[in-house]
């Protein structure tokens, strides 16, 4: 029994760590990547990054899509997307992905 209460209890502290924005949920392995915005402007003649990642109880980093256009120069957004990849709940990164003029 205190095995079991044990195990509960090291599964709730890590519920939550180093999870990732997913569309098909959290799994043990990730490695997925998904739309946020796109808009009417067509030109992606340039490309922004920014990233966050989780390691076990410590997340750090900017992926705000902000971060990611002044990243490529970007002034006007065509499209902005994400990866997300991961080893749960050990490790996650997820970048988000600004394309635009």
């Amino acid at each position: 029994m205190k095995k079991l209460l044990g195990l509960v209890a090291i599964s709730a502290l890590l519920t939550g760590c180093a999870a990732g924005y997913s569309p098909v949920g959290d799994a043990l392995i990730t490695n997925v990547k998904g739309p946020i915005l796109a808009t009417d402007n067509v030109g992606t003649s340039k490309m922004g990054t920014a990233c966050a990642q989780s390691i076990i109880l410590y997340a750090h980093g900017d992926a705000s899509i902000d971060t990611a256009k002044r990243a490529g120069g970007i002034r006007k957004v065509a499209s902005v997307d994400y990866e997300s990849h991961g080893f749960y709940p050990f490790y996650g990164k997820t970048c988000v992905i600004v394309r635009g003029e």
